[in-house]
């Protein structure tokens, strides 16, 4: 129980948070250094987020090759076919005459009510196979596969007469090489092989024979029949690759006879490649302002100047300010968390070294692109375009190389690699030393160097909050008993006085 000045008259309560509050002060300190590692933890990964970002994108802009393999291709008819590249990286160029279209082939099934069929005009999709009157509930359907052969195995599916007509129209739809449709006004059911190509559609089993198919009519699917750079030959699509281009065939430019001859005076159509300059060099100057955005920001939170007389804030500090003070504060107070850092700072050498190198005896100036003479600019990329433009005409193949050749592995060097590798293997192993000091998202403290000081210092903060309630409580244990003594006094000297008075 606690007695505050009754007796004495003193207001021990603020006396003993007064007291307490002096003892606090080096918890404070504590605590504040605890928030100012907190802050610098999660600049160290804000820091890796941004260069896993800047090594992907180096990864995906210069190193892959679709950067570079960038075509214009110019087609003398478009209507008739249509080209583009899909990742060659040498031009082509040459001739096409279209004799013949893919098409896929159809199946209809026999007139409703005839022979086998049990369906009749009018029949519901939601009518089940025993309304029908089926009872054979298998079917089989073979039909051409992607690659425009027919399948080895024909596909088998099996039903219960509880099914609807829709359920094995979805069924055969879902896992057949065909799609089907029921026309309630013909009553039939018309299939459609999903893959173009030489072939029919084959259906078999008890179901197929009920449902008309098994002898339906039937229309053979057929390969496009084309003439490429003088050599004829044939595709089961309409759509094709060929050295790394792909074709889509729209429509016949030179149409064959009844004996599958090319008529005489047929078109021809013609096509080129060449680099796409504007892309690719625009996909080059994207990466290399990128790159200079990494470098001005990584510089200025190494030199952002630290305010000693701004520490972190505590609880009770806050509670006498105002909020936008409160923001002006810690805004000093998290500056320069990362001033300094080695490990930011020498990875900012290397990239810087790395550029200045050469590969194939080649410099990176070499293709328009060079260092910044400002020393204020701490390494940035300037780019000359006309130089860079002409480079990539000349061959945009040769530039990829400058930037995403593999190099020689020699001992622990890799000699001669290409600008981009260099500066992703720098990126990667600083990302991986940043990593070992503040961890990544989710680790365990354990595991990283400011995790385990966190954890020291979490430790200590609960030591030091057990110490000081064991000392509030002894001062109000010895304020109680001061004021409890006072209180007999009091109530003895009151006796004696009564005691006279008398």
């Amino acid at each position: 129980m606690r007695i505050s000045g009754l007796a004495s008259g003193m207001d021990t309560e603020s006396m003993v948070k007064d007291l307490m509050n002096a003892h606090r002060i080096p918890l404070d300190k504590i605590t504040q250094k605890k928030q100012y590692l907190e802050w610098q933890l999660d600049d160290y990964r804000a820091i890796n987020r941004q260069l896993f970002d800047f090594s992907k994108n180096t990864f995906d802009t210069m190193i892959l090759s679709n950067t570079f393999s960038a075509k214009t291709v110019n087609v003398s008819s478009p209507n008739d076919v249509a080209i583009r590249n899909m990742g060659s990286t040498s031009d082509f160029s040459g001739t096409i005459q279209i004799h013949q279209l893919a098409k896929s082939a159809t199946l209809q099934s026999t007139e409703p009510g005839t022979g086998l069929n049990r369906l009749i005009k009018g029949t519901s999709e939601n009518s089940t196979l025993k309304d029908l009157g089926i009872t054979g509930t298998k079917i089989t359907i073979n039909a051409i596969d992607a690659s425009g052969k027919m399948t080895t195995d024909a596909k088998e599916l099996e039903f219960k007469e509880t099914d609807t007509l829709k359920n094995v129209l979805d069924r055969i739809n879902k896992e057949t090489g065909v799609t089907a449709f029921y026309d309630s006004h013909t009553g039939k059911i018309a299939m459609t092989a999903k893959n173009s190509g030489e072939g029919n559609i084959k259906v078999d089993g008890e179901l197929g024979s009920s449902l008309g198919l098994n002898d339906g009519t039937k229309i053979g699917g057929q390969n496009s029949d084309i003439t490429f750079n003088g050599l004829r030959t044939q595709r089961s699509s309409n759509t094709f690759q060929i050295n790394g281009f792909e074709f889509s065939l729209k429509q016949v430019t030179a149409p064959l006879d009844a004996e599958k001859n090319v008529i005489a005076n047929g078109k021809t159509v013609s096509f080129s490649s060449a680099p796409d300059t504007n892309k690719i060099f625009d996909s080059v100057v994207k990466y290399v302002d990128e790159y200079n955005k990494l470098i001005e920001d990584l510089n200025k939170q190494i030199r952002e100047p630290k305010f000693r007389d701004f520490q972190p804030l505590s609880a009770e500090q806050k509670k006498d300010m105002k909020e936008k003070d409160i923001e002006m504060w810690e805004e000093k107070a998290k500056s320069g968390t990362l001033r300094n850092d080695s490990t930011i700072s020498s990875m900012l050498t290397q990239m810087r070294t790395a550029l200045m190198g050469t590969v194939d005896e080649k410099t990176l100036k070499s293709l328009g692109i060079s260092t910044s003479n400002d020393y204020l600019a701490n390494g940035k990329l300037v780019i000359n375009e006309e130089e860079l433009k002409k480079a990539i005409s000349e061959d945009p193949n040769k530039v990829h190389e400058m930037f995403a050749k593999e190099g020689t592995k020699i001992g622990d060097k890799v000699e001669n690699e290409g600008f981009a590798r260099r500066l992703r293997t720098i990126i990667d192993n600083t990302q991986k030393s940043i990593a070992q000091r503040a961890g990544k998202a989710g680790a365990v403290n354990d595991t990283f160097s400011l995790g385990r000081s966190l954890k020291d210092m979490n430790n200590q903060i609960e030591r030091f909050e057990a110490r000081l309630k064991t000392m509030e409580s002894r001062y109000w244990k010895q304020f109680t008993a001061m004021e409890t003594a006072i209180n007999r006094a009091n109530s003895q000297s009151v006796s004696l006085m009564n005691a006279f008075s008398n």
